[in-house]
């Protein structure tokens, strides 16, 4: 038995030591290719998929690269192994600029077939009708929130104009949350094989906007459908986070950020562990926090972040 645990043991370091390399490389490969190296971002993407290449938006993504970089049998390699494990978006496909160097390789209809096949195998176990309602309530979730980012740089944060919006924002969530909370009552939390992705993503949109009654509600319920792939780890990851704050508990994964009152300066709200978040964060899906918090203009010191995180607490209970 004592075997078993450290073989146990070294296996669950193994792959925890792998998944964070994973994860660093699909980040610099990406980091790459937004600053058109494209040459550079297919050798990291090379690396990265030699741990593990079940990812399909990282294998798209992929894809993208090599095609742009002049790699069409990598870029062809790779979008198949998407389009296998589960990449579905034929309009993006048939659109997206960065694999036009594929359009007049003779591989390139075959793949569109393919993806043209599956869908329409998997198309037909679909609810339709329940697809068409969770389709409008994910675009009326996020068509206002899609107009802050620019109406706050515009008009300011505590503007007219910003106002307007969270009212009708507010307005609109408290209507979809009624239509969510029958779906999930009388459905439970219907996976992408019944209503396709982006559907099944309006569950977790939804229910994440909401008080968090609600989200403890629904938490359990979350919980058993990512067990059975009905729900995608790192949206949990996500509501995790936020309910663990409203209830004034560290976060875990760091998703979360605050305001300082004092300075208006945005910050990681108070965070378990802060030396291994990247661990955790890899195994549901998630990116390097450091990578994360860019999006606020943040820089990640996990040193300084623990020498500051007293005040942080006291902070977030004023």
């Amino acid at each position: 038995m004592k075997n078993s645990f450290y073989t146990l043991l070294l296996l669950f370091l193994f792959t925890s030591l792998h998944a964070q390399e994973y994860s660093k490389l699909i980040s610099e490969a990406d980091r790459l290719y937004e600053t058109k190296d494209y040459k550079m971002s297919t050798d990291l993407y090379t690396k990265a998929f030699k741990i593990e290449s079940k990812n399909p938006n990282d294998l798209y993504n992929g894809a993208c690269a090599s095609s742009l970089a002049g790699n069409t049998e990598k870029a062809f390699k790779w979008l198949n192994l998407s389009i296998d494990n589960g990449w579905m978006n034929l309009k993006h496909l048939s659109s997206d600029t960065d694999l036009e160097n594929l359009h007049s390789k003779k591989e390139w209809e075959m793949t569109v077939g393919k993806l043209e096949k599956k869908l329409k195998l998997m198309e037909a176990n679909y609810d339709k009708p329940l697809q068409a309602e969770l389709l409008a309530i994910y675009d009326e979730d996020q068509k206002y929130r899609i107009q802050m980012n620019e109406t706050q740089k515009k008009f300011g944060l505590e503007s007219k104009e910003m106002q307007d919006l969270w009212k009708i924002t507010d307005q609109k969530d408290s209507i979809n949350l009624l239509k969510v909370k029958k779906i999930l009552d009388e459905k439970g939390w219907v996976g992408k094989d019944k209503v396709g992705a982006q559907a099944n993503s309006a569950l977790f949109l939804v229910i994440q906007h909401a008080d968090l009654e609600t989200q403890k509600k629904y938490l359990p319920m979350m919980r058993e459908a990512v067990t059975k792939g009905n729900a995608s780890p790192a949206s949990l990851a996500l509501l995790i986070d936020r309910i663990e704050i409203q209830e004034g508990r560290k976060q875990i994964y760091g998703s979360q950020i605050g305001t300082n009152p004092i300075n208006k300066t945005p910050y990681v709200l108070p965070l378990i562990d802060p030396g291994n978040v990247d661990k955790r964060r890899a195994e549901v899906g998630l990116d390097p926090i450091s990578d994360y918090i860019k999006n606020w203009n943040l820089v990640w010191d996990v040193e300084k972040y623990k020498s500051e995180l007293p005040e942080l607490e006291k902070l977030n209970k004023k």
